[in-house]
């Protein structure tokens, strides 16, 4: 037997309902976007131009880059023109193209960071066998790997959303989206939904978030047991620190958001919680990852 949607856009509740408060929040968030797409943007551009930069770190930091831009893109602009319009509504299919980019591309990220964390652990524990192990074609199988897995992750809970029956209430609370606001709509039963959710994206998320911490954390074991100069020490775990800052900020609020059971009462804090990883981590990450880098900021001053 078919379903038969009965619901065909959507309204997006939004951040806040506050009028005074909307222009105000249009103006940050732009900002923020601005910085974002400058920052990533100028990494992506520096990594492609410059062939001394043509190594697994930046290979892996130019796709981060990438994602963070259309990652940014999938939610923001939608996101700022409903700051400064009274009509909020996005349609069905436009909902279900942002939920699927928004797993595809969070997903993907969050498998990169691992590949991240296991680039440093070979490069630093693993020196004389770093060129054999991430060889370019090494790292382009991984990285083709990640972004198929990602776009087949996203195709599922895409279409198993698609095929809810949506015959009531058409207010999304939240600012984008995504698949707990939209399960909370649903007239059928929605088991499947919340067990792929939990599991499948439980599984990525929190897969991933274990292995790059292992990688950390090895990194940072390995070079106080071997390394006898401090200063070198403490520049790596002033490295690894900043790096697995940045990890956490967002994987932690991931975890929190599609592990935790949902209720009414948590969707406000499922909102302010989504902005951290899916605002403030794509502008932090060109500010920890490279702008920190000597050689990246040599070739931007020379760019520049």
């Amino acid at each position: 037997m078919l379903n038969i949607t009965s619901v065909t856009e959507f309204l997006l509740l939004g951040v806040t309902d506050i009028q005074e408060l909307q222009p105000v929040l249009f103006v940050i968030f732009l900002a923020t976007y601005i910085v974002s797409l400058a920052g990533n943007g100028a990494i992506l551009m520096v990594v492609i131009s410059d062939s001394r930069l043509h190594s697994p770190m930046y290979f892996f930091l130019g796709n981060l880059s990438c994602l963070d831009i259309c990652y940014f893109t999938v939610t923001l602009p939608k996101m700022m023109g409903n700051f400064l319009s009274t009509h909020k509504t996005i349609s069905f299919l436009g909902c279900i193209s942002q939920l699927h980019f928004l797993h595809f591309l969070g997903s993907t990220e969050s498998m990169f960071l691992a590949m991240m964390g296991f680039d440093r652990f070979v490069a630093m524990c693993k020196p004389l066998h770093y060129t054999l192990t991430m060889n370019h074609q090494v790292c382009i199988q991984m990285a083709v790997t990640d972004w198929i897995t990602g776009f087949f992750h996203a195709l599922l809970h895409s279409v198993m959303t698609s095929r809810l029956n949506f015959c009531g209430s058409n207010h999304i609370h939240h600012f984008f989206c995504d698949v707990k606001p939209w399960l909370e709509l649903a007239c059928g039963t929605v088991e499947l939904n919340e067990w792929l959710l939990n599991t499948v994206t439980g599984t990525i998320a929190m897969g991933s978030f274990f292995l790059t911490f292992l990688s950390y954390f090895y990194i940072i074991v390995y070079l106080f047991f071997k390394t006898h100069s401090c200063s070198m020490l403490h520049k790596a775990l002033s490295t690894c620190t900043s790096h697995f800052s940045v990890v956490v900020l967002f994987f932690v609020p991931v975890d929190f958001v599609y592990i935790h059971p949902a209720s009414s009462s948590s969707m406000d804090q499922d909102q302010i919680i989504a902005i951290m990883y899916s605002v403030v981590t794509p502008v932090l990450n060109p500010l920890i990852y490279t702008l920190r880098n000597k050689e990246v900021k040599g070739t931007l001053r020379r760019v520049m």
